[in-house]
């Protein structure tokens, strides 16, 4: 199925490296114009100009916390602004902080409610508010994790945010379908990224586990999200779809 965006403009938060850098760089492939959010500021610029060194004007870098909602703002705006209107986001920012539940600090706590759950909620917010006014519907992804769906050890607070993701989709069903809008979740599993792969038994540990025999790919996810935000997709919304190679559905431990 060949996807056309016709010249798009998407936002796309975490897209300093991993699954986040991988969906911006399939999107600026398919001619989106994508405005590229990290915290990292030195990062978002160094891999934005990689991406305009490729495919010339498509993106624009913006750093800032996520999860801050002066900098939610400004993403619409800078999309706008530069771009001439809004049609698709992609909350991808996130923090993991691992932790045993007995001990965990309220810090942690709320610097990963902060995040996983407030930038992504005021990020469809700000978005949605943007696309209503323009009268030309558009595409909102949460990115979840097979997390929110099964129990992985040390990580009940992110646990909760990842499953509080699908449930908001479900629920902006409710509140933005009539206006065009569709909002879906990707749940991607064990997936290889910079950080992952920092752990020298990742790969060959979810290569045991995981039915398909290997680890998921940046790439596998980029594309999952890429379908989601088409208008191949326009009558999916409020669903999630899981990206991690029937691995929830045999749950094998990886410890």
């Amino acid at each position: 199925m060949d996807i056309d965006f016709n010249g798009q403009v998407a936002i796309v938060t975490g897209a300093g490296k991993g699954i986040g850098y991988q969906i911006s760089l399939e999107l600026a492939r398919k001619g989106v114009f994508v405005v590229m959010n990290d915290s990292d500021e030195e990062l978002i610029n160094a891999v934005s100009a990689r991406i305009n060194s490729l495919y010339p004007d498509q993106t624009m870098a913006v750093a800032g916390d996520a999860g801050e909602i002066d900098l939610i703002q400004s993403l619409v705006d800078k999309a706008v602004e530069q771009f001439g209107q809004l049609n698709i986001i992609i909350a991808n920012a996130g923090i993991t902080l691992f932790g045993d539940f007995l001990s965990y600090e309220p810090e942690a706590f709320q610097g990963v409610m902060k995040v996983n759950l407030q930038g992504s909620f005021f990020l469809a917010q700000r978005a949605a508010r943007q696309m209503i006014k323009q009268n030309t519907g558009g595409r909102i992804l949460l990115m979840s994790s097979v997390t929110g769906q099964q129990a992985h050890k040390d990580l009940a607070a992110y646990a909760m945010t990842k499953a509080g993701l699908q449930m908001l989709a479900k629920n902006l069903v409710i509140e933005l379908s009539e206006y065009g809008i569709t909002v879906n979740t990707v749940a991607p599993g064990a997936t290889l990224t910079e950080r992952t792969m920092e752990d020298e038994g990742y790969k060959s540990t979810w290569a045991r586990i995981t039915p398909t025999g290997r680890a998921g790919t940046v790439e596998d996810v980029a594309n999952a999200v890429l379908f989601l935000v088409s208008a191949a997709a326009g009558q999916i919304t409020g669903q999630t779809l899981v990206v991690d190679g029937g691995w929830s559905a045999v749950s094998l431990s990886p410890f």
